[in-house]
This record gives C-alpha cells, structure tokens and sequence, in this order.
C-alpha cells in the first residue's frame, strides 16, 4: 500500500501547504489535473475525502489534517536524509529557503552573500522578501531573518549584522509649510506615511526611545506604502514624513533631499539575526551559509 500511495501522500502535503493546486502543481512541476486525479485516486483507495474543495480555496478536512500532521515530520525527515548525502561529495551543493524583509537583504545579507554565491555555486538560495513575521517551521523555510525583538523564544539565534536605528525624515518642501516636530507625540499633528504589517495587527507604531523613555506613537497620513523605496520617495516628494532605517537615508540626507528631525529620539538597537529551530539539522550547505552571515564587529561589510 506504501508503494502506491507515497507520491500521492507527497503530493496531498504540498497541495495542503499552498492550499492550492494551481501553486502545488507549479512547485512539483506537474500538470494541475494529474495532481487533482492523484489526489482523488488516494482518497478512494482510502475511503475518506482528505481535501475540502471550492472555487476559491483548498483545505484539509478533518481527516486530512491529522493524516498531514503525521506524515510531513517523517517526510521531512526523509528529505533530510536525502540531502544529507550532498555533504558527502566533494563539494557542498543544495537548496536555502530564507525569509526577511527589504532592508535587511540591501543592507545586511546581500553584501555577504554575493561572495557566498561565487564561492559555492551549486548553492541555491531562494528569499522570499516580505514585512511579516512568517512561520518558518511550518511556510518550510530554513530560517529567517529578523530584528532580535521579534524572535521566538525556541529559536536558535544568530547575530547577522551590527546596531542601527530608525529616523524620521521629510523634504524642505514639506518643512517649508509645515513645522518640525520636536517630540514624537507632535508627530500627530504631521502627514505621516504609513507602513501596514498585518502579522503585528495592522499600521506600524513608529517606536522611539531616548534614554530609558519609550514611546509608541499611531501616526496618520494620506499614504500607506509597504516598500521602503516607496516611502522614501513618497517622503522626498514631499508627501509627509517617513519613518525609515538611516542608513537608506543617508544619501538623501547627505544630498539634501530629507532633513531629518527627532534625532535624539531615535536611540540605536540591536541588529538583525538570522534564525532557525532548534531542533534544525544542518545540511554543509547551511552551515556554510551561517559561517558567511555571521556578524563580527572586526569584519567590517
């Protein structure tokens, strides 16, 4: 019964994790009705429907949850195994799924990992660049990358990248109509462009801290942009103030496109870290990875 159902069971993991056949057919590289047949023909050979269909959604059922729940562990552990044998050959080769958001890649990982790339070409890294917190374990992700406040407490960290902070910064445009804050709470009183993240339950609180004072602070304004440049930009262009890391507005600054204000408000804080969980076995490949990320003050990037 193994032997005819293994693909099947695969292919129902997959499909359950997109909850989509269209996503799940295009990662196995498979036609979408061969993978719809597969899986009904493994719903009949056992008896029970595994999969909820609609025309919007696919889901597991009941059944079909506590089957996933405990054959994608064994799985997972097959595929470990499977990569494993990679590190036995005479150079490290294999696939990285990471997480992280927009600054994080310019700023901290992509000046590592160029020379990672040309060193180990027969690494792949896949990055999936979003502003949410993802679930690494169960979104299949090797780690993620993230600021150290917002790491779970069962992952094992890794610093990646030193300390820096957050400014406030708008145009001589907008200040020439407009006066500038001298405290965060006067923020309220400006055009702000906000930035949505739904994992932390909507528009982002600008956070500022002077001292051992900290302050969280709902700001609005007629834009809410989710992309870094976009809000830069948006801000240059004189469309409010935007809330941003330095260093990605230091050419501006320097070239005079943003004043920025608040300075003494905006306290640094611990870099990013790359994470993963505890329970990971690593491949060569990931080792490797960790070995090219990993920050020391005497290195600089």
């Amino acid at each position: 019964m193994l032997k005819d159902n293994f693909n099947d069971l695969y292919y129902l993991i997959i499909v359950a994790r997109e909850r989509s056949f269209t996503r799940a057919a295009a990662q196995l590289g498979v036609s979408q009705s061969a993978l719809s047949h597969a899986i009904r023909g493994l719903e009949e050979r056992l008896g029970i429907r595994l999969l909820t269909r609609t025309t919007r959604s696919v889901a597991p059922t009941e059944a079909g949850e506590q089957l996933i729940n405990a054959i994608s562990p064994r799985m997972d552990e097959i595929e470990l195994e499977l990569v494993s044998l990679t590190d036995m050959r005479d150079k490290v080769a294999g696939n990285i799924r990471l997480t992280l958001g927009e600054h994080a890649l310019e700023s901290t990982v992509w000046p590592a990992l160029k020379p990672f790339l040309e060193q180990y070409p027969d690494v792949n890294v896949e990055m999936t660049i979003d502003n949410g917190l993802r679930d690494i374990v169960s979104e299949r992700f090797d780690a993620g990358i993230r600021l150290g406040e917002h790491l779970a407490r069962d992952m094992v960290a890794v610093r990646i990248g030193p300390d820096w902070r957050m400014t406030v910064v708008g145009s001589p445009g907008y200040f020439a109509k407009r006066r500038k804050p001298q405290t965060p709470y006067e923020l309220q009183e400006h055009n702000c462009i906000n930035m949505r993240l739904p994992t932390l339950g909507g528009l982002y609180a600008w956070e500022f801290m002077r001292g051992e004072q900290e302050i969280k602070v709902r700001v609005e304004g007629q834009l809410t942009l989710n992309t870094l440049a976009s809000r830069m930009d948006a801000a240059k262009s004189g469309f409010g103030l935007a809330y941003v890391p330095e260093d990605s507005a230091h050419e501006g600054i320097a070239s005079g496109e943003l004043i920025p204000v608040l300075e003494d408000w905006c306290d640094p804080f611990p870099g990013y870290f790359l994470y993963y969980p505890s329970r990971k076995q690593h491949t060569a490949a990931f080792a490797k990875l960790i070995e090219a990320l990993r920050y020391s003050p005497e290195l600089p990037r």
